[in-house]
This record gives C-alpha cells, sequence and structure tokens, in this order.
C-alpha cells in the first residue's frame, strides 16, 4: 500500500523524508517533486530497483534513466574527462533545469539502461528533492508518468498513474514549471545542446560561447 505525506506541513514532511529514504535504501520506488516535473526515483545504485522503475513506467531500456543529485560535488565520483566548458555550465546552472550527459566513471556499478557509458545528471532546483538526494544519493529519476503519457505536474496525477507500484509519494504541491530541463552533451570537444528546454541556446552560449545545437 502506497504512503503518501504533504511536505508542505513540517511534520509530515519530516516522516515522508524518513520513510522515502528507508523505501530507496530497501530498493522500493519513491516519487518526488522537482522544479520541473514529478519524478520516479530509485536508488541509482540498485540494479533490480532501476529495472522497476522501468517497468512502472512501461519504459524500455533503449531510454535511460537520468540520475539527480543533491550536491555538484558528487559529480567527481560518477563522471569522468568532464571539461572545464561542462563546470562553468555546473557553476552558472545548477541547482537547475540543465541535465548534462557525460560519461560516467567505469568502475561504477550501476546499470541504468542502454547508456553506452554516458550518463544524464542534474542537480533539481527543490528542497524536498535536494534534501532526499543529500540523504540517499545519487538516485535514478524519471517523469512519474507511463510512457506515452503527460508528465504530471502534481502527486495526484503521478498517483494516478502508478498506483502501488510505488512505494512513498511526496506531496510538494504543484511543480513550478512544466517545461523540462534542457540538455547538453559534454561528451565531446565541443558541448552540444540536444534539447531546448527550460534554458535557451542562447542563455547557454553566454557561458560555453562554442555551444552547437543537435540537427
Amino acid at each position: 500500500m502506497a504512503r503518501r505525506y504533504d511536505c508542505n506541513d513540517a511534520t509530515d514532511r519530516t516522516t515522508g523524508l524518513r520513510e522515502a529514504s528507508s523505501a530507496v535504501r530497501r530498493g522500493e520506488l519513491v516519487v518526488l517533486p522537482t522544479d520541473t516535473v514529478y519524478g520516479l526515483g530509485a536508488d541509482a545504485f540498485s540494479r533490480e530497483a532501476v529495472a522497476d522503475l522501468l517497468a512502472a513506467k512501461g519504459r524500455g531500456r533503449n531510454m535511460p534513466t537520468p540520475v539527480l543529485i543533491g550536491s555538484p560535488n558528487t559529480l567527481h565520483g560518477l563522471v569522468t574527462d568532464f571539461s572545464e566548458g561542462a563546470w562553468e555550465l555546473v557553476d552558472a546552472f545548477w541547482p537547475g533545469a540543465l541535465t548534462l550527459v557525460a560519461r560516467h566513471q567505469p568502475s561504477l556499478q550501476w546499470d541504468l539502461g542502454d547508456t553506452r557509458g554516458t550518463v544524464a545528471v542534474r542537480m533539481p532546483l527543490h528542497p524536498v528533492a535536494i534534501e532526499l538526494l543529500t540523504e540517499v544519493g545519487p538516485m535514478a529519476v524519471s517523469s512519474a508518468n507511463l510512457t506515452g503519457h503527460p508528465a504530471p505536474e502534481d502527486c495526484d496525477a503521478a498517483q494516478g498513474m502508478l498506483g502501488d507500484s510505488v512505494s512513498v509519494y511526496l506531496d510538494g504541491g504543484p511543480t513550478p514549471g512544466i517545461v523540462p530541463s534542457s540538455i547538453v552533451d559534454v561528451t565531446g570537444d565541443v558541448p552540444v545542446l540536444l534539447r531546448a528546454g527550460a534554458l535557451t541556446a542562447d542563455e547557454l552560449r553566454k557561458v560555453v560561447p562554442d555551444l552547437e545545437v543537435a540537427p
């Protein structure tokens, strides 16, 4: 039976974050608010939990799950060959709606799907998300919807789609924005904008002038 907590109530928020942390450590799924839409999250280092996440969404391994982190410092243990320009993007736009596709450390024991040695990573600008991520570490997080359905802007919509496949729902009220994060590939010599979202190419070029835009 799924449990739901109102994170706008201080007591419920404390209890909910504790229960969500415990659920993640047990390999279970949680729903959390972010600065874009609600996310469906699991322990990034649990193959079984990530597989359950993909199954709950009806999503294949060909669409790997992004990873959310609670601090830029966490990147040091996750990525390799991270350029100076990539760090400048982190300094300018994190926490916020910027996802970076980087090469992950080859020693990492995780399975996020068919990533071909890369990881899409972001630090969200939402206090509930950051508090949970700080407590449990990197989480595999995808939008909390069934594949092919709209990404949820509130907890009701997420719970209506995912039901009891999720152990804990953290209800932070309506999300601040429904525009998805912008995605920049920093695996090569030149950063490439794969998806324009909350940040435009012009905004990103103020930090990395050599940014290219994928066709």
